[in-house]
């Protein structure tokens, strides 16, 4: 479901992905609040069309201000047990890995997605990146659909 909502000028591009942090201390007082807030914390997002007929709003938090574009929850792309997974089946992340230079760590703690929650698989994408999962697991790599509100 697409949504209206206002990000900063240099995010403001179609497929641009972003994480919703939520409110920052520099919202408080701020006309726009509930046109940039409108986004559930923790999510990801993606970009599909740019407002061009409205303009560029002062921000606090944004330094070259904020514009409206059109968003959807995006899908994440992460790594589940191998065992079990195929599309339409649920899955959740297995868990922390303090490996952070391993090709594979983006898709192992993806940001927008948590640990407890499970989601449901849209596709497997394959083999993950890295050739050897240091916490041997045995993983592959799967698109989760976006959550539905």
């Amino acid at each position: 479901m697409t949504q209206v909502t206002l990000i900063g000028t240099r995010l403001a591009e179609v497929g641009r992905e972003f994480v919703f942090g939520g409110e920052a201390s520099a919202c408080a007082g701020c006309p726009y609040r509930k046109q940039c807030l409108n986004l559930r914390e923790g999510r990801r997002y993606r970009v599909t069309a740019v407002r061009e007929n409205a303009g560029t709003l002062e921000c606090g938090v944004h330094d070259t201000g904020v514009r409206a574009v059109e968003v959807e929850p995006a899908p994440l792309v992460a790594n589940v047990a191998a065992k079990g997974a195929y599309a339409g089946s649920t899955a959740s992340l297995e868990g922390s890995c303090p490996h952070t230079g391993c090709p594979s760590y983006e898709y192992c703690e993806p940001a927008g997605a948590d640990f407890e929650t499970e989601y449901r698989i849209r596709e497997v994408v394959g083999d993950p990146p890295h050739e050897h999962c240091m916490l041997d697991r045995d993983l592959t790599l799967v698109e989760f659909a976006p959550p539905e509100e």
